[in-house]
């Protein structure tokens, strides 16, 4: 069997990054006051893999420089804190390292108690607070990674959650063609390059293409472009406070925005074909994605030419298998005519993205007891 075993998500927390005892000690009091708890890092190498999933970043003063010297990527909702008089070379950093705002206690102690409890700690479901994210890549090239996270996001909005789908693949075919959306008028990943992360998060979500209670961020059909990490944040960001899921398709060569999405999803899944080279190949991607997401979780796909059984490929992966995908022939003819995954409800992927869904959020489609 699997030596890693699944992890439910907890919610996402702010997260307080120094090493100044007595400004800790105030913050820890402040967030109390806020009705939250936040995660605590030493320094910029102890806050490196919460950083971009944290709804909001509370950086010491006497950690700026630290964190300018890490690189550690721009990102909104950066708060510098110190004290009144204090004359530390950290404030000259504050843009620097992409901080919104600077807070000097205890002037800014209640205007910090409201940011703080902006993040408040989220239902057991998770709904109503900071969305929960998931991220999808394939083992291999055309494992069906995109059909699966196109799948899973209209699941989610066909069960009334507001759901944000993002296609981190700059080499794909294309999400808005995985579900038809092709000629919808909206925002598409070029128009965000030049973002430096200061975009107003309820514009940007109104602004891409939509249906209901889906939007999807994509790719344009011109060419290749480089995606600016602060334009992945920017959108993270959005996703996590206007939405209730958001869902990332990642490519297999993991750049810095994808290691972004993937350091911030509360679950990963990798979609393996039942083969021994799709295995051979999953298992380098697994072993890199592994470094940036602790919740890495396996769906093996039909039909199986060897004989490979699913739980053979979990094992070989060290990953928990989550489900199987039986071959869908009805699927492939759907999307060519350009018919959304999952939109009907049936079939073997709709099931299992159901199920996904509600194990992450509790949500039930209605009447789905009694099938």
């Amino acid at each position: 069997m699997p030596s890693r075993t699944p992890v439910r998500p907890g919610p996402r927390l702010p997260l307080v990054v120094t090493s100044d005892n007595e400004l800790l000690d105030d913050l820890l009091r402040l967030a109390a006051a806020g009705g939250t708890e936040v995660e605590v890092a030493a320094d910029p190498a102890a806050a490196r893999s919460r950083w971009a999933a944290a709804p909001l970043v509370v950086v010491g003063a006497d950690q700026a420089q630290a964190c300018l010297r890490a690189r550690l990527p721009r990102r909104p909702r950066v708060v510098l804190v110190g004290r009144s008089g204090q004359t530390e070379s950290g404030w000259d950093v504050a843009e620097l390292i992409g901080a919104e705002h600077v807070a000097l206690l205890p002037a800014a102690e209640p205007w910090l108690v409201d940011r703080l409890g902006e993040s408040p700690l989220a239902s057991a479901a998770g709904i109503g607070g900071p969305a929960r994210v998931i991220a999808v890549i394939g083992g291999r090239g055309g494992a069906g990674a995109s059909v699966l996270a196109g799948g899973l996001a209209v699941t989610a909005a066909r069960l009334g959650l507001r759901t944000l789908l993002v296609d981190a693949d700059p080499l794909g075919g294309g999400l808005d063609l995985v579900l038809g959306w092709e000629q919808l008028e909206g925002l598409r990943w070029p128009a965000l390059t030049e973002a430096d992360g200061r975009v107003d998060p309820p514009a940007l979500v109104r602004a891409l293409p939509s249906r209901g209670d889906l939007v999807m961020l994509s790719w344009d059909r011109g060419d290749p472009l480089a995606l600016p990490v602060e334009a992945m944040a920017a959108t993270l960001d959005a996703g996590r406070r206007g939405r209730d899921i958001v869902v990332v398709d990642l490519p297999r060569h993991l750049d810095d925005p994808a290691v972004i999405a993937l350091q911030a999803a509360d679950q990963a899944f990798v979609l393996v074909p039942a083969e021994l080279r799709a295995t051979a190949a999953a298992a380098r991607v697994v072993a890199v994605a592994g470094l940036h997401c602790a919740n890495l979780s396996l769906i093996v796909r039909g039909p199986a030419p060897g004989r490979l059984k699913p739980r053979e490929v979990a094992r070989a992966l060290d990953l928990p298998l989550v489900g199987t995908l039986r071959p869908e022939p009805g699927l492939c003819r759907s999307l060519e005519r350009g018919e959304a995954p999952t939109a009907d409800g049936r079939g073997p992927l709709a099931s299992l993205c159901q199920r996904i869904i509600a194990d992450l959020t509790g949500t039930v489609e209605a009447g789905a007891g009694a099938r």
